[in-house]
């Protein structure tokens, strides 16, 4: 199937169906809920610890029946079990996508055997690594050069080997060891680096080189500059190569395949931890590239984590797509973005350790479906991706909520939260007003949770705010909230390793349902080479080339020739 050419959405009874609702389509969830009093249950979704509430989207049970006969024509299921199977659906890179495998519990059957490769052998035997290390680490077996313990990891990647690690950290810090710290080195601006190294001890700071390839030019350079660091601030600039090397091979481990590069920059390859072009960057968070978080939280928590991964692959692979999570999401998606014009997705959790997973989502959703042609070749015949963006609440709401309530586009939005928080306070003197002495917060916190979703769907009428007392027609106007904006909400028991877990699932499952509608390839991404290519060829312009320089259009030349001037270079 994978060679054969995709299916044409906008050719299939559904889609046509669906562009027939769409013109001249006129939302109306305050009647729709008055008519209906089983839509908030009949819409509502379990996916293992995910209660997944869909009644506030702009849907109705002929546009899901519509959106779920185009899932049905596009082959989404049995794309679905070509991907588990390890099929080549990564097309254009001739690959299997296999970051399900990641996840699979150890001794399942059957084995999952790809291309003569035992992958849950693999897998298993890179966990296994990971995990002893780890433990050295974290039991102090494991010693800088000086005989002190680590307190510091600093992981050195960008991209999936950055965005992944950072989020998960950030949202499990309640499960960190005590006296263990991760930070995370991405960017090339060598702020990033100064700045992540100045205040930490030289003696008791390991850094993780993660680049599978062992070239990524940010990491590489980025670890250079660690590694001069190191020397430095240990007093081995001008120590012996044996030294240097020694210090280097007690400071220094790496995620990468490419042993040769691992070993020539002076890391012992014993310390490599390696995975497969089967997993892509955006995937790859429950890899090797996850040792730094394996470190700080444990074994345990990590294979909790693992095991809420697991449970959405199964949720996706054995529920029929009209209760399959993932799969009406990602339907919702292609409705508001190829009938409804939407062009942006906002997440917005309710849980503050959630803070890095918008970012860590820009990355899996827009590096996945952000093409224009499909795995064949061809052109896509329908609008492709969204961009997705956004910030915890409560903050959000004092600084972009109000395009989506009162502005002009279309914004659907997922919101999630949990319910119990990490860090439970009490406000014990409150103000006596809104906030009575003994407020439990996160209460107040859910209270906005709550409130912002049904403001979305219900708004507020114009009769309603002259019913309040206000008279004047142009504040009428302006107080009126037209309502109809679809949210979801996704509610948890606890941000724990696995439901962390089921979240980042969920989304590439999302991912893989759209991509599959729309016939495009969701696991490479040529569109990010271009770039770096020219950045090499542009280099030595910047480094004051003038016959490189000469060569650029006018407008990077100029660009170029200002920069050096303002350096007064």
């Amino acid at each position: 199937m994978t060679e054969s050419a995709p299916v044409d959405p906008t050719s299939t009874d559904g889609w046509k169906k669906l562009a027939g609702i769409a013109d001249g389509f006129t939302p109306d969830l305050r009647g729709w809920f008055d008519s209906d009093p089983g839509r908030a249950e009949r819409y509502t979704f379990q996916a293992a610890d995910l209660t997944v509430d869909l009644s506030k989207g702009l849907v109705d049970d002929d546009i899901l029946a519509a959106l779920l006969q185009v899932a049905k024509d596009a082959g989404v299921a049995e794309r679905f079990q070509a991907m588990l199977a390890g099929e080549h659906i990564n097309v254009t890179e001739d690959r299997a996508v296999l970051h399900t495998a990641l996840r699979r519990p150890e001794g399942i059957e059957p084995a999952l055997v790809v291309d003569g490769q035992d992958v849950d052998a693999d897998v298993h035997a890179t966990l296994d690594k990971v995990y002893v290390f780890a433990e050295k680490v974290r039991s102090g077996e494991w010693t800088g050069v000086s005989g002190k313990r680590i307190e510091t990891v600093v992981n050195i990647g960008i991209g999936g080997s950055d965005l992944g690690p950072v989020m998960v950290y950030e949202a499990l810090k309640p499960y960190v060891q005590a006296g263990l710290e991760a930070r995370f080195v991405s960017n090339i601006d060598p702020a990033d680096i100064y700045e992540k190294t100045a205040d930490l001890d030289p003696e008791t700071t390991l850094f993780i080189v993660a680049s599978k390839t062992f070239g990524t030019l940010e990491t590489l350079t980025n670890a250079r500059l660690a590694r001069q660091w190191l020397w430095a601030e240990l007093g081995l600039t001008d120590a012996s190569d044996d030294e240097k090397s020694n210090a280097v091979a007690k400071h220094f481990v790496a995620v990468s395949t490419a042993l040769d590069k691992v070993a020539a920059f002076g890391i012992d390859p014993e310390n490599a931890f390696g995975f497969w072009d089967w997993v892509g960057g955006r995937y790859s968070v429950d890899s090797a590239i996850g040792t730094s978080v394996v470190i700080a939280i444990g074994k345990e928590n990590w294979q909790q984590f693992l095991a809420g991964f697991h449970a959405i692959d199964e949720h996706v692979r054995t529920t029929p797509l009209e209760q399959n999570v993932p799969v009406l999401m990602g339907l919702l998606n292609v409705w508001y973005t190829n009938f409804l014009g939407a062009q942006s997705h906002a997440v917005l959790p309710y849980t503050q350790y959630l803070h890095r997973f918008a970012a860590y989502l820009q990355q899996l959703t827009m590096e996945s479906n952000g093409k224009r042609v499909r795995w064949d070749g061809t052109p896509v015949t329908t609008d492709t991706g969204e961009v997705f963006w956004g910030e915890p609440g409560t903050n959000g709401q004092h600084a972009f909520y109000q395009l989506i309530h009162q502005g002009t586009r279309l914004i659907p939005a997922d919101f999630i939260t949990v319910a119990k928080p990490a860090r439970p306070l009490k406000d014990e003197s409150g103000d006596g007003k809104a906030v009575q002495p003994g407020q439990d917060v996160h209460a107040l916190f859910l209270a906005n949770f709550f409130a912002q979703t049904k403001a979305l769907a219900f708004g507020k009428t114009a009769d309603e705010v002259r019913a309040e007392g206000t008279t004047d027609e142009g504040i009428v106007a302006a107080r009126t909230f037209t309502g109809n904006k679809p949210s979801t909400s996704i509610l948890a028991p606890e941000l724990t390793p696995s439901v962390l877990g089921q979240l980042i699932a969920l989304y590439e499952h999302i991912v893989f349902t759209e991509g599959t509608i729309w016939g495009i390839d969701s696991f490479d991404q040529w569109g990010v080479e271009l770039g770096k290519q020219l950045a090499l060829q542009i280099a030595p312009a910047v480094d004051g080339d003038q016959d490189a320089l000469a060569s650029q259009d006018s407008s990077t030349m100029a660009l170029i020739a200002k920069y050096l001037e303002l350096r007064g270079e």
